[in-house]
Order: structure tokens, then sequence, then C-alpha cells
């Protein structure tokens, strides 16, 4: 059976390598269920959850903030400006930062960003459970 090799690396360090069945992605573009023999891809990864399937293991999941996919010939790259494992999201941090950035100015973008960091890290805690 045809495998993924996936690497999942953040600017600060590597995450996260091995082999997959299948991932999924957010993109610019929208949500991209990748399997092997897909076709070559290079996207603009958008901030929101990652799904990994491993061939031998539970589903992994990710929260990333932006960065780049490229896939070529089952060789899978998410090269993420801060990818973070749902084992490493402090839940109340998330929680306290989401309840800070909705009391913030509307237009403070700042919060905005904030927001949406927190909002992402509680939905992939929510999805890995």
């Amino acid at each position: 059976m045809a495998e993924l090799t996936v690497s999942v690396v953040s600017l600060e360090h590597p995450e996260w390598e091995g082999s997959a069945s299948q991932i999924v992605v957010k993109t610019l573009e929208g949500e991209m269920g990748i399997l092997p023999g897909h076709e070559p891809v290079l996207a603009t990864l958008a901030q929101g959850p990652i799904r990994i399937d491993p061939v031998d293991g539970d589903p992994l999941f990710f929260a990333v903030h932006g960065g780049f996919f490229s896939l070529d010939a089952n060789r899978a790259i998410i090269l993420a400006d801060v990818a973070e494992t749902a084992a490493e999201i402090d839940v109340a941090r998330a929680q306290e930062a989401k309840a800070k950035a909705e009391q913030a100015d509307d237009e403070d973008l700042e919060a905005a960003a904030a927001l949406r960091r927190a909002e992402t890290r509680l939905r992939v805690i929510e999805i890995a459970e």
C-alpha cells in the first residue's frame, strides 16, 4: 500500500516525521485531503488545524499558524510559522487568551490575531479528544 512521507517543521524545530495514509491541511484556498498518489501541490497554509493519519497509530492534530505546504511524489512537507501538537497546547492559557482578545477593541488587529490563534488551539484540542 502506498504511503505519504510527512514532515512537520516549525520555525523553531522539527515537530513530527513519519509515514501517513492521509493528511488534511487548511490552505488559503480551503481544506485539502491528501492521499498517496495525489498530484503535486504547493500552497500557503491558513491558520487552522492539520490532521495526520499515521500508518501505525492514532491521528495526530496540530494547530498551525501560517506557513507553506508542499507535496511531490508522496513526500509532504508542512513548513509552519508555528505548529503545536494538541498535547503541547495549554487549554487554560488558550481560554484566557481568547477571553482577553474578545474584550479588546474591534479595531485592535493584534487582539484579532490573538483571538484567531486561541480559537485554533481550542479547536485542535476539541477535535483531538
